[in-house]
């Protein structure tokens, strides 16, 4: 692992700020988004700073996206979304100054893009018991 300490995604994955794990492995650590959409809103990130897609080196990129198919079907399983949504911001979108990948259940009649901070209380009041779940799912998949 390699801390970037001015970096927040870099505090993220070294736990140096509050998070809920979901799924780490050698390369990527995948962690509920402290702001999400819709429950299990997981950001994924690689444990070496990067800012941009085209800075991952192939092992990382692979890895992000074994994790993403992962995180995908646990998701199906636990909340049958009507689909997931994956996308990464780059550059100036980039709000934690490290890539990192969302991965978003969505439900058919949602916005795409929320203009304004979605009222996520309830979500936010369920990440322990979301944490747990979709940690276990995910090993669940991971075994098979």
């Amino acid at each position: 692992m390699i801390l970037n300490s001015e970096c927040l995604g870099c505090r993220l994955y070294n736990q140096l700020e509050s998070v809920n794990i979901v799924y780490e492995n050698e390369y990527v650590c995948c962690i509920l988004d402290i702001e999400p959409f819709n429950e299990g809103h997981t950001l994924i990130l690689p444990k070496k700073h990067y800012l941009d897609t085209e800075e991952l080196d192939v092992e990382t990129a692979n890895d992000i996206m074994i994790a993403s198919m992962t995180i995908s079907k646990a998701l199906k399983k636990l909340f049958q979304p009507d689909g997931i949504t994956i996308c990464q911001n780059g550059g100036k979108f980039n709000d934690l100054t490290h890539y990192h990948m969302h991965v978003i259940p969505r439900f058919e009649g949602e916005p795409f893009y929320y203009e304004e901070q979605k009222d996520n209380i309830k979500e936010k009041a369920t990440f322990i018991e979301t944490k747990n779940r979709l940690k276990d799912m995910i090993e669940e998949i991971i075994e098979r």
